[in-house]
């Protein structure tokens, strides 16, 4: 009974939620990457633009690039794995939350303050987005404008 129960676990597990093992890896932006040939936004997180800018303390930044390192960083010499949660969004990307030693990098993103919970689909990183700005870590230390009004505002 134990091996049929575990059977119709792997069977659901392999139908609902498609794991992605990266051979090969390259870093878009800090929410997209490219593994396998396969583009992934990650889902539920949105983060700054490449062209985007933040302030501190009288100084600009490109906080779009300045994700993308953290992420960077992040990932290391690691082979991120990923598990869809849906096929593919409007830019015809596959949807994936992505982990690195078994922890989310869309967790850690937000947590960190370099992205932001996307609660216009997804309500999934609010508790990390608000300890980043409690803790004024991250982009939570700078002025900066959320992503979705920098692009509504710079198309």
């Amino acid at each position: 009974m134990k091996k049929l129960s575990l059977y119709l676990f792997l069977i659901l597990l392999i139908c609902f939620n498609s794991e992605i093992k990266a051979e090969t890896l390259k870093v878009i932006d800090g929410d997209t990457i490219v593994l396998n040939g396969e583009k992934i936004r990650f889902s539920g997180i949105d983060t700054p633009e490449m062209k985007q800018t933040c302030n501190i303390d009288d100084l600009e930044i490109f906080c779009g690039r300045l994700a993308k390192i953290i992420l960077i960083e992040k990932i290391g010499n690691e082979t991120p794995s990923c598990i869809r949660e849906k096929k593919l969004d409007k830019y015809k990307r596959i949807l994936a939350e992505c982990f690195v030693n078994d922890e989310s990098l869309s967790s850690f993103l937000v947590k960190s303050g370099y992205a932001f919970a996307y609660r216009s689909f997804s309500d999934k990183f609010i508790e990390d987005e608000e300890y980043a700005k409690k803790n004024a870590l991250g982009l939570w230390s700078m002025e900066f404008e959320y992503p979705w009004d920098w692009r509504k505002a710079n198309k």
